[in-house]
């Protein structure tokens, strides 16, 4: 994929067999790392993440000396290394090749990191997504202080962190609402 200079970029993939790919807390926090390590490395803004027990979701900005490609390559072959080491495994730990997907506006991209802060509270896995400790999504809603994560594009449709926070509380609202909806009417 041809990377476009300050256009948006939707990176996920899972692993191989649907299987974990984080198997404890310090696997988390190693990739963590990582991407922030490899992000300044390879010029490249890590806008919004979140790491699933399966998967994991990031939002990419490209720079105009940016290198997505070599930075998602670095960082996930790295990653994989060091969790094959550290389980005395071998081989692949992910389905495939990473996706990439170009995300074509800003509004659309602000759906996908909405999405992808939700992911914990999809899963079931957490009520609320600030419970989530392998996301930025406490950056995002000002809990945190901004740290390596690029926050512009959260600056510049939101008059605050509470704004979005907003933004993402009255989607869980209206979305609890349908499934409350679809539950009464069977």
């Amino acid at each position: 994929m041809k990377y476009t200079e300050g256009h948006y970029y939707h990176a996920y993939n899972r692993g191989a067999h649907k299987k974990k790919i984080f198997l404890e807390r310090d696997n988390y926090l190693y990739l963590i790392t990582l991407l922030a390590k490899y992000s300044a490395r390879y010029g490249v803004a890590v806008v919004a993440y979140c790491l699933m027990p399966n998967h994991y979701h990031l939002v990419l900005k490209q720079s105009d000396s940016g290198f997505i490609g070599m930075f998602l390559k670095t960082t996930f072959n790295a990653y994989t290394q060091a969790i094959n080491k550290r389980f005395a495994k071998s081989g692949t730990l992910f389905q495939g090749q990473v996706n990439v997907k170009e995300l074509d506006s800003d509004s659309y991209c602000l759906q996908a990191i909405r999405y992808i802060h939700l992911n914990p509270c999809s899963a079931r896995i957490v009520d609320k997504p600030e419970d989530w400790l392998f996301s930025d999504y406490c950056e995002w809603i000002g809990i945190i202080g901004k740290s390596w994560t690029n926050l512009s594009l959260r600056d510049g449709y939101f008059k605050s962190p509470r704004d979005y926070k907003k933004f993402v509380d009255e989607y869980m609202a209206a979305k609890e609402l349908n499934e409350l909806k679809k539950f009464l009417e069977q």
